[in-house]
């Protein structure tokens, strides 16, 4: 069997919206102006976006959790961009679909945040 990573995305309600619509298997293609997909690599760093970043913007803020094929995100360095806990992979908007494709399981909803 394949292993997995675990990988953290926080996101707003409209993504949300977005997410449930594909029955919690997909993430929705990026927008022009979007050409990287920012999943995070720890729990903590997609909380501290999801309760400041994303209800500072728009009063709502979630943290997802999913699972990916591990082979998949070999191909990705992870990136510091902070803080020792502020890691991220920086996964082209082209390759999206390619990382649906391996998504084992469903993305789940693990914390909320309201203003």
């Amino acid at each position: 069997m394949s292993e997995t990573v675990i990988l953290y995305r926080p996101i707003g309600p409209k993504e949300l919206e977005l997410v449930k619509a594909s029955g919690f298997k997909r993430w929705p293609p990026r927008l022009p102006e979007q050409p990287i997909f920012y999943p995070v690599t720890n729990e903590q760093y997609a909380i501290d976006i999801a309760s400041d970043w994303n209800v500072k913007e728009s009063g709502h803020g979630y943290v997802t959790r999913f699972h990916v094929r591990e082979e998949f995100m070999d191909r990705f360095l992870i990136q510091r961009v902070g803080g020792s806990h502020h890691t991220e992979w920086w996964i082209p908007a082209e390759q999206l679909e390619e990382l649906n494709d391996r998504i084992l399981g469903l993305i789940e909803v693990i914390h909320e945040y309201h203003a």
